[in-house]
């Protein structure tokens, strides 16, 4: 691969502005300046530096965000800033799209990715990836709602009952809800149905992703995923690479 196709690939803008970095000066590898914009380049775990910060060949990209409340899921934005604006410009220059939706308020683990298979995979309703919530409700809990919880609510766009996987009271105003849909405010709405109400809602897992401890809101980290070790364990994947 060509030094100005790398550029271009991981997001550093067109092939003018990529040039324009190269002739600049300010593109090296393991510390040598390279001046030449078709430089034959192995991109194999390659680390180089733009201006003086080292970045990652990184054929795909997978982003692991802690979500803050007040942002939208959304490339065009109507009320809230985008998610998107929380990273870097070359990331956003990639075209990664949130995997599913968070609503505005909704905080916690969110991922986006410029792979069209993961991206697939992780929102086909036929994949029945898990997705783990924490909801504080205005109610306190009883057997009654996690019981209509477990065994199925009705929502008024569908006449069949959605059930939760799982549904736990961690304390009197805690409920951990494990889903494997995703329906438009589905948590909100199945909470309403079994008789309470969500006050906050924070996703803490996603298929095979939890959420860093460390992680602060607004905070993001690169997901090393490898197609041959999670692909193949994803429901109706096997064999495929």
């Amino acid at each position: 691969m060509t030094l100005i196709k790398l550029l271009q690939s991981q997001g550093f803008g067109t092939r003018r502005e990529c040039r324009s970095l190269i002739l600049s000066g300010l593109v090296s590898i393991g510390g040598r300046e390279i001046s030449d914009a078709d430089a034959d380049i192995n991109a194999e775990s390659l680390v180089f530096s733009v201006d003086g910060r080292d970045w990652q060949y990184r054929e795909k990209v997978y982003v692991l965000m802690n979500k803050p409340a007040g942002h939208e899921c959304s490339q065009k934005p109507k009320h809230h800033p985008s998610v998107l604006s929380l990273l870097p410009v070359q990331l956003r220059n990639r075209g990664l799209q949130t995997v599913g939706r968070l609503d505005e308020d909704t905080t916690g683990l969110l991922l986006l990715t410029d792979d069209g298979q993961f991206l697939h995979v992780y929102t086909s309703p036929k994949k029945n990836i898990a997705k783990v919530y924490r909801a504080t409700v205005k109610h306190p809990l009883d057997e009654a709602q996690l019981a209509a919880l477990r065994a199925g609510v009705v929502l008024h766009d569908d006449p069949e009952p959605v059930r939760a996987q799982s549904a736990v009271a961690r304390d009197a105003h805690t409920l951990e809800l494990t889903l494997t849909g995703g329906k438009y405010h589905q948590v909100k709405r199945m909470v309403a149905a079994a008789g309470n109400r969500v006050e906050a809602l924070h996703r803490e897992r996603m298929g095979e992703f939890d959420l860093p401890a460390d992680l602060k809101p607004g905070e993001w980290c690169y997901v090393d995923l490898y197609r041959e070790t999670l692909l193949p364990r994803l429901p109706g994947e096997a064999g495929r690479g």
